[in-house]
């Protein structure tokens, strides 16, 4: 059987070469050349010894994923959908900015998470990706835009994990991705520019600060339960006083100094004045001694799709709810959208999933239950 060795973080190649009865410096050189150089034709790794190159023909291979389509926002965002097999697909999508080119790459064919303003969410879920289908929307991106720029230096300079999935259900295939992103031999990205998003899994998260500390972006949505429980069903399990706690403990290994907290902007369910008010006393008693949890604010504009029943707030009323926040305090910006007239804006990432888990159907088969909640 041969082996995909994008499915390798640094450590896990250098076993490999060792299981070949090759010394453990070989995986650097290897690494190099398929992170750093975008090369998967091990005739054309030159500073390998031939032999070596021909076991590692007979035993592996470096394969991306298919490309079904590719398309181009008019403000320079670029949505891939990539084959993962057995009628799954996935969506990356690449965010240039002047100082920055971010990728937001995808975790799992579709979500078990369920929640209510994401289009992922409502496509049900198929499976986890492996370790090599995560570093493979990296590695494609990369050097496919290093050819499309004529560039020869890195690209991308930042990794969202936001796109389809939740990556802290997908934890053992997550880690060797995220080591192969920051690894000085691959693509040597900061860990202040790699982000895991997460709804909330709350043991994860602890995993996550102790065994591969990058910045975390925790998807809040809501200040109370009772409007969290709808927005995020994962909150039943993890409710926010968990939820908080974990994010003040993962403080103590963050590469920055504050936790994101990602708010969807929902017109008549969560935004108003009352929880602009809730959300900063939540913040405020979690933090040690009740002096605040250090954090960011990021509110986002829903970008609207037919089947989640729910209306973008207006300009004003993200507008008023973000100088509350920033009147109390709290560093608070406003997402930009991009890509939205690719469908490749935050929430609108929805690939092609067999949903093994029916979540489509069961939520067809349920009563609309109206998400005019009151704060209490």
């Amino acid at each position: 059987m041969t082996t995909n060795l994008l499915d390798f973080d640094l450590h896990g190649l250098q076993a490999f070469c060792e299981s070949l009865g090759e010394k453990r410096f070989r995986a650097q050189q290897l690494f190099r050349w398929i992170h750093q150089k975008g090369e998967s034709d091990f005739d054309r790794m030159t500073d390998l010894a031939v032999g070596f190159r021909h076991k590692l023909k007979q035993h592996a291979f470096v394969r991306g994923l298919e490309t079904i389509s590719a398309h181009t926002s008019s403000d320079g965002t670029i949505k891939w959908l990539f084959s993962v097999g057995h009628g799954d697909a996935v969506e990356t999508v690449y965010i240039p900015e002047s100082d920055r080119g971010t990728l937001c790459v995808s975790s799992q064919a579709g979500c078990a998470v369920g929640c209510r303003f994401c289009s992922t969410g409502h496509q049900g879920f198929s499976r986890n990706l492996t370790s090599a289908e995560i570093t493979a929307q990296l590695w494609m991106a990369e050097h496919l835009l290093r050819q499309q720029l004529g560039r020869t230096d890195r690209v991308i300079s930042n990794v969202v994990m936001m796109g389809m999935g939740e990556p802290l259900q997908n934890y053992a295939a997550l880690i060797p991705a995220l080591k192969t992103m920051l690894d000085d031999h691959g693509y040597g990205l900061s860990r202040r520019r790699v982000t895991v998003s997460t709804s909330g899994v709350v043991p994860m998260m602890d995993r996550l600060g102790q065994d591969c500390p990058v910045a975390l972006a925790v998807s809040l949505h809501a200040p109370m339960d009772a409007l969290r429980d709808v927005l995020v069903p994962l909150n039943v399990k993890y409710p926010l006083v968990e939820l908080m706690q974990a994010s003040l403990r993962y403080l103590d290994h963050a590469p920055r100094d504050f936790i994101t907290f990602e708010y969807c902007m929902l017109s008549g369910v969560n935004d108003q004045p009352e929880h602009a008010q809730l959300l900063i006393d939540l913040i405020a008693r979690s933090g040690p001694g009740g002096q605040g949890l250090s954090c960011k604010l990021n509110l986002i504009p829903f970008n609207p799709f037919p089947a989640s029943g729910l209306v973008r707030s207006s300009a004003d009323a993200v507008q008023r709810f973000a100088q509350q926040l920033q009147k109390a305090g709290l560093v608070t910006t406003v997402r930009k959208t991009r890509g939205d007239d690719i469908d490749a804006a935050c929430g609108q990432l929805a690939g092609d999933v067999v949903d093994r888990t029916k979540l489509a159907q069961r939520k067809a088969n349920q009563r609309v239950i109206p998400l005019q909640l009151t704060p209490s």
